[in-house]
């Protein structure tokens, strides 16, 4: 237990290094990033009870919060936890932030509990370089909801669109309002089925389709085929995007990238989220063998002033990696 007491802490305190801030450290960007009343009281109205915890970590003051009947043996589930074989999302309250767990290897989700719709994780942040390319999406799909903090911000910085968020486990979706993710309204639903499936059986083409279903080993399984990508691309309107967050062993993650530029083509972006190690992939419905990367960088600006997100330096870091994979291509 001890080893793995010595890694969540080193786990907690390197994250929270890295998150505390818009992009390099500091306090969330001074934007509105509380929850809303009427959305407030209606998560009120649902919310599941889950066992408390104190954790058994020493020299910390964090909180277990898991799926488990108030009765439940404390021991036997600490011995899961920190063993492994524990199979259900579980929640790690540390001070002003809340965090979503599969295990405690990593972060799944984290919320800072003053400003619950602020992206913490960077890689969050840098997925919604999207807007660069679409400022005002109709019609998103989020494939894995998780803590919900793509939905949220999407919920509310963009009034304008439908947002459908698919996560194939229960046990994530019933956390939801443990994370202030909205009840289901006109324009935001959250449906329990498996993503892959799902897309394969879209009707409605989307705007953007933003896939970031990880579990404890990175790239959920369901998406680790050709086939997926397919459907994802038959799935786009004209103009449409596909964005997807690469996590886990690395020779998985160039074989998704490769899956994509088969469906894709070439014309890939990505942006690297140092030190995770996750790579954001965008991809896109129609052709760009060239970027007006100036013509972007004044996008970058205005937007960064919109949404408080460092969409200049995304510019820049996008910029670098499709200069030098060009250069590498023409190189060979």
């Amino acid at each position: 237990m001890a080893n793995h007491a010595d890694r969540l802490r080193e786990q907690l305190a390197s994250f929270l290094g890295r998150a505390t801030g818009s992009e390099r450290g500091g306090s969330p960007p001074q934007m509105d990033n509380s929850v809303r009343p009427g959305v407030r009281a209606a998560m009120k109205r649902k919310k599941a009870r889950l066992l408390a915890m104190a954790s058994p970590i020493p020299r910390t003051n964090d909180t277990l919060r898991l799926l488990e009947p108030p009765d439940s043996c404390q021991r036997t589930l600490q011995d899961r936890l920190f063993d492994g074989t524990y199979d259900k999302p579980f929640i790690v309250e540390s001070g002003v932030w809340r965090f979503l767990h599969f295990n405690f290897d990593s972060v799944q989700s984290a919320m800072y509990l003053s400003a619950p719709v602020w992206l913490s994780l960077a890689y969050t942040r840098k997925m919604m370089a999207f807007l660069l390319f679409n400022r005002l999406p109709e019609r998103i799909l989020l494939l894995g909801l998780g803590g919900g903090s793509l939905a949220k911000f999407c919920h509310r910085h963009l009034p304008g669109a439908a947002l459908t968020a698919v996560e194939v486990n229960p046990n994530v979706i019933a956390l939801r309002e443990e994370f202030r993710i909205p009840p289901d309204d006109n324009r935001f639903r959250v449906i329990c089925t498996d993503g892959a499936g799902y897309v394969a059986r879209l009707r409605l083409s989307k705007d953007v389709i933003l896939a970031d279903a990880c579990d404890r080993r990175g790239v959920a399984p369901e998406l680790d085929a050709i086939e997926f990508y397919q459907d994802a691309y038959r799935g786009l309107r004209p103009g449409g995007m596909f964005v997807i967050n690469m996590c886990g062993d690395k020779s998985n993650c160039a074989a998704h990238i490769t899956k994509i530029r088969n469906v894709f083509g070439d014309d890939v972006l990505m942006l690297r989220v140092p030190p995770d190690g996750n790579v954001i992939v965008f991809a896109f419905r129609d052709r760009h063998p060239n970027f007006d990367w100036d013509q972007l960088g004044i996008i970058a600006v205005d937007l960064k002033g919109s949404f408080c997100l460092d969409f200049p330096r995304y510019v820049r870091a996008m910029a670098i990696d499709w200069k030098l994979r060009k250069w590498q291509r023409l190189s060979v």
